[in-house]
């Protein structure tokens, strides 16, 4: 019989996440999620004090993964340019990141959601307006550009998503990436 593996914190926030895209918020709760991962609720109480702590654990992992992660990974490109299309190339891929971004969209609202959007949002905006500083933007126009970048993205995940997947087809996505890409980096 083989041993199972200890489950770690990032386990169970890495569950957490995949439950919160499938369902919302209120997917996220121990005993689906242990039974998801083969584990008991004590498994989980070694990690976490209560449901809370584990919504928070994924709300950071969820900011890890897909926003520092993301940045630190694009750090080494040196043209702004070219740092704008790969991101986009990263951005419109995901999945499971787009569907836990707009299932937390939907709760914004929440006291431990809201302030984690709130930080995600600034921290990407942020992150798109260097890159149009660095490309010679004045800052009012590069802070203008990166708020459009942003809102950009998250109509087109958001349609997309309301479309089923049917208004941007994968075949389309690179011309899509690439207009995109001209139309800011102009």
């Amino acid at each position: 019989m083989a041993k199972k593996r200890r489950l770690a914190p990032e386990d169970w926030a890495d569950a957490a996440l995949e439950a919160l895209a499938e369902g919302g918020l209120a997917a996220v709760a121990v005993e689906p999620i242990a039974t998801r991962l083969g584990a008991t609720k004590g498994s989980f109480y070694w990690h976490f004090a209560n449901r809370d702590a584990l919504v928070q654990a994924a709300l950071r992992r969820w900011a890890e993964l897909h926003t520092e992660t993301i940045i630190t990974g694009l750090a080494d490109v040196a043209d702004p340019v070219r740092r704008l299309h790969e991101l986009f190339g990263v951005v419109f891929g995901r999945d499971v990141g787009n569907r836990a971004e707009f299932e937390l969209l939907a709760h914004a609202n929440d006291p431990m959601v809201g302030p984690v959007l709130a930080e995600v949002t600034t921290r990407r905006v942020g992150f798109l307006v260097e890159c149009f500083l660095e490309m010679g933007h004045p800052a009012a126009a590069a802070r203008h550009r990166g708020v459009l970048a942003y809102t950009t993205y998250v109509g087109l995940v958001q349609a997309q998503r309301a479309s089923g997947g049917e208004l941007l087809p994968a075949a389309d996505q690179a011309g899509y990436r690439e207009f995109l890409r001209g139309v800011l980096a102009s």
